[in-house]
């Protein structure tokens, strides 16, 4: 897939029914004021990191596709991106989470933060311990074949009373009304097998809690589509089940054509349970 093609998967994804509500509920989660410093992992084209900078946090956008970050920056989510020195320098944000200092306020007389970019693998990355107030991961950990280092990774550069955010689907938890139920269980499964972890969230809290996180909970929010603005969505599946052989040609065929048509008569219904787990980094030392 280019890049290109990712950029308007995600953008349609981002403009799905409910989605920009449940991108809110993660930023409250995280439980960050004006100032505060935040890390965005797969930050993809930059729509999170600016809509925290617009909430006057300092948000840096990770991501390891130097295209995707391209695309961040040419959005203006955030100009050109600082190093990993620049952004991981000990003046940048060694002071306590809520304490007055570089890290804790944002410039007076500004509301908006500037974003910042960088590249960088998810299990590595290129920040001194404790240098941020809160850690999202939204729709990433399912691409990586170790999520608990990730999770890991994000203890380590939280600071002490620092936030963890996770969310993103289980792709095997996919409930779609059709009138061939073994062939939607079938094709279901078959996109789910072709993703590195496709039940990285039903392990979130068990991730967080290995990894030393406390105050740990869970809550599934679930997107309903019953006017088919998720119909992309199901190319995506059908794509996967035809090269796993799932079916042949015709019948998946006919099951997109079932679900269009279900969709032009009113009678379409999709289902995602979206899991979205938080967290708080102890007191202490790791």
């Amino acid at each position: 897939m280019t890049t290109e093609q990712l950029l308007a998967r995600l953008d349609r994804a981002d403009e799905l029914p409910g989605a920009g509500e449940l991108r809110e509920a993660t930023y409250e989660l995280l439980r960050c004021r004006p100032g505060d410093r935040v890390l965005d992992v797969g930050c993809g084209a930059g729509r999170a990191v600016a809509e925290l900078c617009g909430r006057g946090v300092r948000a840096v956008g990770v991501d390891r596709d130097p295209g995707m970050l391209a695309a961040a920056r040419a959005r203006g989510a955030g100009g050109s991106a600082p190093s990993a020195r620049q952004v991981g320098s000990p003046s940048a944000a060694r002071a306590p989470v809520g304490e007055p200092g570089a890290a804790g306020r944002a410039p007076a007389g500004e509301s908006r933060a500037a974003a910042g970019f960088v590249e960088a693998d998810l299990l590595r990355l290129p920040f001194g311990d404790g240098e941020f107030r809160g850690y999202r991961a939204d729709k990433v950990l399912h691409e990586l074949a170790d999520p608990a280092a990730a999770v890991v990774e994000a203890r380590r550069v939280l600071a002490p009373g620092g936030r963890a955010v996770l969310c993103g689907q289980d792709w095997d938890t996919l409930v779609l009304d059709s009138d061939r139920p073994a062939l939607t269980r079938a094709i279901v499964h078959a996109r789910a097998d072709v993703v590195a972890g496709p039940r990285a969230a039903r392990q979130y809290r068990t991730l967080l809690v290995d990894a030393g996180f406390t105050e740990v909970a869970v809550e599934v929010r679930t997107m309903v589509d019953t006017g088919g603005s998720f119909l992309p969505l199901l190319d995506g599946l059908a794509a996967a089940a035809r090269d796993a052989g799932v079916a042949s040609r015709a019948p998946i065929d006919a099951w997109l054509r079932e679900q269009s048509a279900r969709a032009a008569a009113g009678r379409f219904f999709l289902a995602i349970p979206i899991f979205v787990a938080s967290a708080t980094a102890p007191e202490g030392p790791q």
